[in-house]
């Protein structure tokens, strides 16, 4: 089976990858690539995160009085999916614990990813289901990283981020590695903009955890712009690496990076969510091309 699948319509396309059940390329009608294609500056396109989002403590999650590995983002990005259903304007992938899941993540579970081309909008569709008899506990997320500038020949600084709503909550930051700094930051949102300039990542990734809005605007005041909405997330974070990055990743989360201080049991880590035995939950985020 192909490691890869193509969703077409008469507006937009879009490729995902078996491995991560990974979207690596949204094109427009007329070609223009509006993803990131995993340059030097980094390596992927649009991760999923699962079962966390940013980093743990030591890169170690504590289960019951056992230590496991658990890297950045978690499993789910590193293994591969299966595809199920295909057709010209949908697909569908799954992927479920295994022996080596289980030697960084000891839980079981099950992941339906579903995209959906809309006309302009691509809707991704995140599914998790508890197949077990214990509860689960975990995090999910996605993580698109969108050319920047969109339209080649802009300069970076002329691309701002209007949210649907006010702002006006402080924002988090991480330390240098990569945890939940305690005290949060004033925000640099401006009612409901964001201006963006290459400074605004040297502190890694501004983080919304007390999110108002329910979408952003991504644009400039030419070129093509992108509407990115969700549901069921709670936290929102926005990166590019610092420096000339050409890339601006706008990341609907459920959970957020470990506190600095915290090394308790993995179930009490904040911001997981607690999925019931047999249960399961859909998350649900929309890339609109305007």
């Amino acid at each position: 089976m192909s490691d890869r699948f193509t969703l077409t319509n008469e507006r937009i396309s879009a490729t995902i990858l078996a491995h991560g059940a990974e979207l690596c390329s949204l094109k427009t009608a007329d070609g223009l690539e509006l993803l990131w294609q995993a340059g030097p500056e980094w390596p992927r396109h649009s991760p999923l995160l699962f079962p966390i989002i940013g980093d743990v403590r030591n890169e170690q999650i504590g289960v019951r009085g056992k230590v496991y590995k658990m890297l950045r983002h978690g499993v789910a990005r590193d293994h591969d999916f299966t595809f199920t259903d295909r057709s010209p304007q949908s697909c569908r992938l799954v992927q479920a614990d295994t022996a080596e899941t289980r030697t960084r993540f000891p839980f079981a579970y099950r992941l339906v990813l579903s995209y959906v081309l809309r006309g302009a909008d691509l809707e991704v569709t995140m599914a998790i289901a508890n197949p077990n008899d214990e509860v689960l506990p975990c995090s999910i997320g996605g993580h698109p990283a969108l050319n920047w500038p969109l339209l080649p020949g802009l300069p970076k600084e002329s691309y701002r981020l209007t949210f649907s709503a006010d702002e006006p909550a402080p924002i988090r930051r991480l330390s240098k590695d990569g945890l939940l700094l305690p005290d949060p930051r004033p925000s640099p949102i401006r009612g409901r903009v964001l201006d963006l300039s290459k400074l605004l990542f040297d502190d890694d990734a501004v983080i919304l955890d007390k999110l108002a809005s329910t979408s952003v605007r991504y644009a400039a005041d030419k070129g093509p712009a992108i509407e990115m909405s969700w549901e069921g997330f709670r936290q929102l974070g926005i990166w590019s690496k610092p420096g000339e990055a050409p890339f601006l990743c706008i990341e609907p989360w459920y959970g957020f990076a470990s506190p600095i201080d915290f090394e308790g049991e993995f179930s009490d880590k904040p911001g997981l969510m607690h999925i019931p035995p047999g249960d399961a939950r859909a998350f649900r985020y929309t890339i609109g091309v305007r």
